[in-house]
């Protein structure tokens, strides 16, 4: 699991200083977990997205964006609470969730809006 800096992200996923349009760069779906290193549900949610990212691995593309270290992320994502989780499909628009759901709750949105893209 990659952490995304606003470089990374600008060459990786999106570049949003350049495009107003979404148009993702990526070759796979991906997930892009928002957190911080003191937030309490960031700290639970962080093994359930590394069990996650082996699971679909090959599939979907797991990421995490420190909110403290990349404020200008932060921002441009309107974050106002962590976790906040954006669910990036092939060809449609992202998702944005916020709040830890559960293992079984997060396989089953990824499955559904990434991997078989309803």
């Amino acid at each position: 699991m990659e952490h995304l800096t606003k470089e990374t992200f600008i060459e990786k996923i999106f570049d949003y200083e350049n495009n107003k349009e979404w148009a993702y760069k990526g070759a796979l779906p991906c997930v892009i977990d928002f957190y911080a290193d003191w937030c309490g549900p960031c700290k639970t949610l962080a093994p359930i997205m590394e069990e996650l990212d082996k699971q679909f691995a090959g599939k979907v593309n797991f990421y995490k964006v420190d909110t403290e270290v990349e404020h200008e992320l932060a921002q441009v994502f309107a974050i106002r609470s962590i976790p906040s989780i954006l669910m990036v499909p092939m060809g449609k628009a992202p998702q944005m969730s916020a709040g830890a759901p559960s293992k079984a709750q997060f396989a089953q949105a990824i499955t559904d809006i990434l991997v078989e893209g309803k």
